[in-house]
């Protein structure tokens, strides 16, 4: 229905953002990945869309580039995995990382994503294995995101242990932003609590 809408960001949260287009203000379901490419409230923002529809949910969601849609349509073509639990994986990996999980068969990268299983990981590996090839989906500079890859898995271990805090992924992502994730995971998130406390 809507390719991609483009407009001002007048607001966003954990899990949503809200753009105004032409005096309409869509709210687009979208992954933490996304929002934080979105920039702050009030720039100029652009989505690549899609409607979901199932019987009589009418779900608009949106993501920063084509590539994170693409992904969250093979995820959710995978059989038992739905939109919330997709946007889950997409909030912990990238796409490039998670093709990479993908086709090693890393299914312990693809269950940090909240609310997914060993079962459903090992689904989505089975089922997407031959669907992403390797030069299409994953660049050849992925070194710090692959799995054991330094900053990307210390952030989202921080991520999570600031969730267990009590904040959401999106301050704790807000939070974590500019903090130097090659020391001690004790040390980034003393640093992220001292951010979230001012």
């Amino acid at each position: 229905m809507f390719y991609y809408i483009s407009g001002t960001l007048a607001h966003k949260e954990d899990g949503f953002a809200v753009i105004d287009a032409g005096g309409v203000g869509y709210k687009l379901l979208t992954s933490l990945g996304s929002l934080d490419r979105l920039g702050a409230v009030g720039s100029d923002a652009k989505m690549y869309t899609h409607l979901y529809v199932r019987e009589g949910v009418f779900d608009l969601y949106g993501f920063a580039s084509q590539e994170e849609l693409g992904m969250f349509l093979l995820l959710t073509g995978v059989s038992g995995v739905g939109p919330k639990a997709a946007l889950a994986v997409l909030g912990v990996l990238s796409p490039a990382a998670l093709s990479l999980a993908v086709v090693s068969g890393d299914t312990k990268s693809i269950t940090r994503a909240n609310g997914v299983g060993p079962k459903v990981a090992q689904r989505i590996v089975m089922e997407l294995k031959d669907k992403i090839k390797n030069e299409d989906m994953i660049p050849a500079d992925l070194a710090a995101e692959s799995a054991g890859g330094g900053a990307f898995v210390a952030s989202n271990e921080a991520v999570e242990a600031l969730c267990v805090l009590g904040y959401s992924a999106f301050e704790a992502k807000q939070a974590l932003a500019g903090i130097d994730m090659s020391q001690d995971l004790e040390l980034i998130i003393r640093d992220a609590l001292k951010k979230l406390m001012k």
